[in-house]
């Protein structure tokens, strides 16, 4: 049977609204993703994690929270990724999502505050083993990031990119994980619902609304067409691709 015959289910654990699957979707679409939602928020979240236990692909997307404080999605959620991690089932995270992910592989205290708030376009600087990775798609295309959080690299994975502010800026294993600190999937409109409802953040970071859109309108045209390839790439690489 072809793959275009076949159906592929893709699950994607969203932690708030406004932080969406944006313009990794139509990526998914193309490439023949039924798309499903796991609201970390919903009172049947632990629910949705069992029905995705057998999904051909999950996506942690991003969050405004962290992963060292107390919320109630947080066990269900590390259960969920321990279990689908051990079995080496095809992982895609994003921001929240590496850092869960990162979570789960290293144990507590991966994850922790960072040194300074990271939020604009960033030049992504891959590693050896990331210029030979879907990553390579971002070499010399500034991507956003908006996160003030990092992790400690568990054993056991690949660091791929790194940049001037972080140290860990990307991640995998082997061709079915995939995880990374800045935001491929972000449009233009979720930019704008980001500065718009995070204008306290913004302004306690030193940051300028003003110049936030200015960088966006220059760089997201660049940044969405190096996150249609990388993400391409990811799925190509897929067992369910081949």
């Amino acid at each position: 049977m072809s793959r275009s015959a076949v159906a592929l289910r893709c699950v994607v654990i969203r932690h708030e609204q406004k932080v969406a699957l944006g313009n990794i979707e139509p990526v998914l679409v193309e490439h023949g993703y039924t798309i499903e939602y796991a609201d970390a928020d919903s009172p049947d979240f632990a629910e949705s994690l069992s029905r995705a236990r057998d999904a051909d692909l999950v996506v942690v997307l991003g969050s405004e929270r962290a992963v060292y404080e107390e919320h109630a999605f947080l066990s269900p959620e590390l259960a969920f990724l321990r279990s689908r991690l051990a079995a080496e089932q095809a992982t895609f995270g994003v921001c929240f999502g590496a850092q869960v992910i990162a979570e789960t592989l290293g144990g507590d205290g991966t994850v922790m505050r960072g040194p300074a708030p990271d939020v604009g376009f960033r030049a992504i600087e891959p590693t050896p083993a990331g210029l030979a990775s879907p990553v390579r798609h971002v070499v010399d295309v500034p991507m956003a990031e908006w996160h003030g959080d990092t992790f400690a690299l568990p054993d056991g994975v690949t660091l791929l990119a790194s940049s001037s502010a972080y140290a860990h800026e990307a991640y995998g294993i082997g061709s079915w994980l995939l995880a990374v600190q800045f935001h491929p999937e972000l449009t233009a409109p979720m930019h704008e619902e980001w500065v718009a409802t995070g204008r306290e953040y913004l302004e306690s970071a030193g940051l300028d609304e003003a110049a936030l859109r200015a960088e966006a309108a220059k760089r997201l045209d660049a940044q969405q067409r190096a996150s249609r390839a990388l993400v391409t790439e990811y799925l190509a690489g897929l067992p369910s691709a081949r």
